[in-house]
């Protein structure tokens, strides 16, 4: 059983801010998505004084026993080398996040190897998931669990003081669960699912494509029972984001959602609990068809169109300067009565 908590938004911060926008000395709604993200975020927090810092990135880590299908460049080494660089800062998100300056964790739900290093969140549930053409990705206890740990990271991460998460992903063979998850979850055919992930080649799209075909037909997922989903052919990090996105409700802390695989998670947190939408935010739209998908269900609307395809939680903290921005804005003094204008009048409501 998960222990989490259905939460709102509080609507009373909401209309503040969104007040509190309107007089500000600009034309209406000309910020856009940026005022309806700051505004967002006070209903999440409960305040108009919205709070933004200090935040950090989780990169929740593991591994896919898929991979021994062929179905990545890579083999299960590389999730532990990149795991090892961001508990060291030095990874591309680290790079990325230090331009607003968020630290960023890795977290491990189930990497096959263990990094030592002591900055890194140990929240391993076992060491790896099966191959998912073979055989269920994990056992049901073990996928509640791992949706536990990242429910649990969340309000770890809020007694620590972060206000605000970037969430992200690092697990060599997690695009080839993702597009099980989709196939599974929206009814999406497998040709329609599956694309390159990192770079494969025709043959490996070949493999990738037999191996969620064999998934879907071996472990017969329930699409009306997500937990059933992520353990029969999903990952344990998607597990733990799927966790995560429900913290962010539970513990009432905004958190900024990156591409397929981590929209992937909040869609199951959202099949879980639909009242967890307003708790996330999407950050970019990638170019993989379940991205527009998921996007479409939940309802979310991602202001980044980059192209973006890293993974590792880049996406999310590329949304953070843009954050930054709109609130410098929203908390500064530049208003219709700083400056002696007659205040824009709405024309119409507010959309």
């Amino acid at each position: 059983m998960l222990n989490y908590t259905v939460n709102t938004p509080d609507s009373e911060a909401f209309l503040a801010a969104a007040q509190r926008w309107d007089a500000i000395a600009k034309p209406l709604r000309s910020l856009g998505c940026l005022e309806d993200f700051i505004s967002q975020i006070a209903g999440v927090q409960g305040t108009a004084d919205v709070c933004l810092e200090p935040r950090c990135g989780l990169i929740f880590c593991g591994d896919h026993g898929v991979v021994a299908q062929g179905v990545s460049q890579t083999d299960q080494s590389v999730t532990a080398l990149v795991a090892r660089s961001i508990a060291r800062q030095t990874s591309n998100v680290n790079l990325m996040a230090s331009v607003s300056h968020t630290p960023v964790f890795a977290v491990d739900v189930g990497m096959v190897s263990d990094v030592a290093d002591a900055s890194v969140i140990r929240k391993k549930i076992r060491y790896g998931t099966a191959d998912i053409s073979r055989d269920p990705a994990m056992t049901r206890a073990e996928a509640e669990a791992a949706v536990q740990a990242g429910i649990d990271t969340v309000r770890e991460m809020k007694d620590r003081g972060y206000r605000l998460i970037a969430l992200g992903e690092m697990g060599i063979g997690n695009t080839t669960s993702t597009a099980a998850i989709c196939c599974a979850l929206l009814s999406m055919s497998v040709d329609e699912a599956v694309d390159r992930g990192a770079g494969l080649s025709d043959e490996g799209l070949v493999r990738k494509r037999m191996a969620v075909k064999r998934a879907l037909e071996i472990n017969s997922p329930d699409a009306g029972d997500p937990i059933d989903v992520l353990a029969k052919v999903g990952g344990l990090e998607i597990c733990a984001m799927t966790g995560a996105c429900l913290g962010g409700m539970t513990y009432r802390v905004p958190i900024v959602i990156d591409g397929v695989i981590v929209e992937a998670a909040a869609l199951c947190a959202y099949r879980i609990c639909p009242d967890v939408k307003p708790f996330m935010l999407a950050s970019h739209m990638g170019h993989e068809l379940p991205a527009v998908r998921i996007m479409d269900e939940i309802g979310l609307r991602p202001v980044i169109y980059a192209d973006l395809a890293l993974g590792e939680g880049t996406g999310a903290v590329a949304l953070l300067p843009l954050l930054d921005m709109g609130y410098r804005v929203y908390s500064g003094t530049h208003t219709f009565d700083g400056i002696g204008l007659k205040a824009y009048k709405e024309k119409g409501g507010r959309i």
